[in-house]
């Protein structure tokens, strides 16, 4: 069985956690004030890698919440994969420069593709691509606006161009709590021959183990969010169930 990556996430606005319901900025909940706090309680339960999105720079276009990723890099020895808010060359790497692991782009992937392809040429699988759809077409601008693309037409095309990984993200499912989109993440993982980590959706260590189950045609890990905040889904009973 291949390795299965579970990313506790933290979403930041306005420099606090938070979570959105299907990325609505006016449907958020707080769950803590120290996205540091969050991350250091993350690694203590035995996590490896912590996803941080800047919700404020996805909305923007640029760089707000960079000091609390950053500060969990400095201090913490865990892996950090973050997205929100790239939308150039120097944004990616002002992070990857500082000790990001892994960077993901979302809007510019769509945007600006050969440029996107410049970055994964420099800085390889530190570059992974967002791929949040909506009925099965890519949505960019912090899930704004809809492209003409669908979620496995870009995914071919950058794995094409060397991406290693793939998020994606079923934007009806994110902060509902109503279980992955299994069958999308697969085909996806399917048509691109690329790992693909799963994200939204997920409620609980069984939704887990069933996504663990496509490990094997490179279904890569998983991204949970609301569920540990709202303590359905332990974090440090998923990690050792998971990865027994």
């Amino acid at each position: 069985m291949s390795q299965f990556t579970i990313y506790p996430a933290i979403d930041m606005k306005n420099g606090k956690c938070v979570r959105l319901e299907q990325g609505d900025f006016d449907k958020e909940t707080i769950y803590g004030d120290s996205p540091f706090d969050v991350a250091k309680g993350f690694l203590d339960q035995g996590a490896e890698w912590i996803h941080m999105v800047d919700l404020d720079g996805a909305k923007e276009g640029k760089r707000i919440n960079a000091e609390h990723i950053l500060r969990v890099v400095d201090e913490l020895s865990v892996n950090v994969q973050m997205g929100g808010g790239i939308r150039n060359k120097e944004d990616a790497a002002y992070y990857l420069d500082r000790g990001v692991d892994r960077v993901i782009i979302g809007s510019l992937a769509i945007s600006n593709p050969e440029l996107t392809k410049e970055l994964v040429e420099e800085y390889g699988s530190k570059i992974a691509i967002g791929l949040d759809a909506r009925d099965g077409y890519v949505a960019t601008d912090g899930w704004l606006t809809k492209s003409d693309r669908t979620a496995i037409e870009v995914g071919q095309y950058f794995a094409e161009a060397g991406v290693e990984t793939f998020i994606y993200t079923d934007i009806s499912k994110d902060g509902m709590m109503s279980g992955p989109s299994t069958d999308q993440i697969v085909e996806l993982a399917k048509q691109t021959g690329k790992e693909v980590i799963a994200s939204g959706g997920v409620r609980n260590i069984e939704d887990l183990i069933s996504l663990k189950k496509y490990s094997d045609q490179n279904v890569g890990g998983a991204i949970v969010g609301k569920a540990i905040y709202t303590k359905e889904l332990p974090l440090r009973k998923a990690l050792t169930e998971v990865n027994q």
